[in-house]
């Protein structure tokens, strides 16, 4: 399961320790931290320049709350909307959002995914009183006060919402029984791959003679994201008990998709 080509943008320090990963990354060693020489507007043109040839983008895993870091993903985020490319946000990108809820309400292009801690930050950052409900409620509430984006609330159950009763749903398959710092990185990047898809499908690349639309097309990637890594949890946890890392689930991911979604002719969705 991927998405053909995967950039991986991060500092140059970074960088270096990416590349021994895999060769099937590109990496670019763009982004930089406090102090800088350069604006942020000038360390975000060379990520700007690169939107016309993705298909979606992920913020937020390790990306940090430097304030150069930050400012400089805020214009990414700008410009990333002007484009109409499929976003999803993590991690310290959602503390971004909680700091400039502006950069995102209303795009209808994008997915959060916040635990219920973060959940509970952004529900008070947009003036969303849930009455401590992070499920279905508390999550369409948040999702409503955004202007429509997707909000994926992961947690023992992950609940799924644009805000409407239409496009509200639970992610309930099991999963496994141990958590590891990092699983959200999973499920990032699940959404973020099948978001890409998503886009190909609707520009009308793929020959599917389907005719699904953006909403439901958004929640399908969504839902699906959630689906497989709980799947890759759970078949983890088999193996590993609780020695589980989040590293473990990555090897998971081929089978997951296979069991979750599967090839066009044995497709399970």
């Amino acid at each position: 399961m991927d998405g053909g080509q995967s950039h991986v943008i991060c500092t140059p320090p970074a960088a270096n320790v990416i590349k021994t990963y895999s060769p099937n990354l590109m990496v670019h060693p763009i982004m930089r931290e406090t102090p800088s020489p350069s604006s942020a507007s000038a360390i975000a043109a060379p990520v700007v320049a690169m939107l016309a040839n993705l298909h979606s983008l992920v913020i937020g895993p390790g990306l940090g709350r430097d304030d150069l870091m930050q400012a400089t993903v805020a214009e990414i985020i700008k410009s990333a909307r002007e484009k109409g490319t499929p976003l999803v946000l993590d991690a310290d990108a959602l503390w971004l959002v909680q700091k400039q809820p502006e950069l995102v309400r209303g795009y209808k292009e994008c997915v959060l995914t916040p635990n219920v801690v973060e959940f509970g930050r952004l529900a008070k950052a947009v003036g969303v009183d849930t009455g401590g409900d992070t499920g279905k409620e508390g999550c369409k509430a948040l999702a409503s006060a955004l202007g429509g984006v997707m909000v994926v609330r992961k947690g023992l159950v992950d609940w799924i919402s644009d805000g409407s009763d239409q496009w509200t749903v639970v992610g309930d398959g099991k999963g496994g029984r141990k958590r590891s710092g990092g699983q959200g990185d999973t499920l990032t990047g699940s959404i973020g791959t099948l978001l890409a898809w998503r886009k190909v499908y609707l520009e009308g690349l793929w020959e599917t003679g389907g005719n699904m639309g953006r909403e439901e097309t958004l929640m399908l990637a969504a839902f699906g994201g959630s689906a497989i890594t709980r799947e890759c949890s759970r078949l983890a946890f088999a193996k590993r008990k609780r020695s589980l890392q989040a590293s473990d689930l990555t090897e998971e991911v081929p089978v997951a998709f296979e069991t979750i979604i599967g090839e066009k002719e044995e497709s399970k969705l």
